[in-house]
């Protein structure tokens, strides 16, 4: 059956990989970023997902236009600093880009979810929940993204809408490769917490949320899949 999902941050990286992964089987996709991809495999809406109206605006439209069966919210931001850099500005920011979008898109879609008693959420969380050093206000958010995903998939229990997280640990998209070139101290940094010993890509994390999407996942909620290569496992001793 093919079905209509929403996905944030869209235009790039694992949400583009998904969207793409969900075209490729027959769904509709219906995309949210700033910056339109040059292709994009379904509908795209470039929209600040920073700015709380100009979302209202768009998911507006949307729901108006598209039956949503899911949604699944990967946009993020990431202001890296040592705790006694951090700012409260910087906090805010940071909560509002990764947590303002997630609940006005899961409140844009609900009212079409359950009246067909049938809906999917997926909220992108991260490795970063477990702790890392120079993230405090990115793996707070992303953490709140986990308690959202648990309360909300005890109230939505009962209408057929499943709710779950998926924290992937470091993955080769365009943005960590800026930040981490081949052979920098950063690739080797990232590299030595993952028992694997590689990098996920983006098609693997968007494989894993395609099955949170999908019918076969109609009695798994309120869960967190880490997707990471053994990185949450902590390391070894020997």
């Amino acid at each position: 059956m093919s079905r209509t999902f929403l996905i944030t941050g869209a235009s790039k990286g694992i949400g583009l990989a998904l969207s793409a992964h969900l075209a490729a089987n027959g769904h509709h996709v219906v995309g949210l970023a700033r910056t339109s991809p040059r292709d994009f495999p379904g509908t795209f809406i470039p929209v600040d997902l920073g700015d709380d109206d100009a979302t209202r605006v768009a998911l507006d439209d949307i729901t108006q236009r598209f039956d949503l069966d899911g949604v699944v919210n990967n946009v993020g931001l990431v202001r890296p600093a040592l705790l006694e850099d951090v700012t409260l500005p910087a906090l805010d920011e940071v909560f509002g880009v990764n947590l303002h979008p997630a609940l006005l898109a899961a409140q844009a879609a609900l009212p079409g979810m359950r009246a067909r008693r049938w809906g999917r959420i997926v909220n992108i969380s991260s490795l970063t929940i477990l702790g890392i050093p120079h993230r405090t206000a990115y793996a707070a958010a992303k953490a709140a993204l986990v308690g959202f995903t648990r309360s909300w998939a005890i109230e939505l229990a009962d209408a057929g809408i499943t709710v779950n997280a998926v924290a992937p640990g470091p993955t080769e998209t365009e943005l960590f490769r800026a930040n981490n070139p081949a052979g920098s101290e950063g690739e080797q940094r990232y590299l030595s917490g993952v028992p694997m010993g590689r990098f996920g890509k983006p098609g693997e994390i968007a494989a894993t949320i395609a099955f949170l999407l999908s019918e076969d996942a109609g009695f798994m909620t309120g869960q967190t899949l880490h997707v990471d290569g053994g990185a949450s496992l902590g390391r070894s001793l020997f």
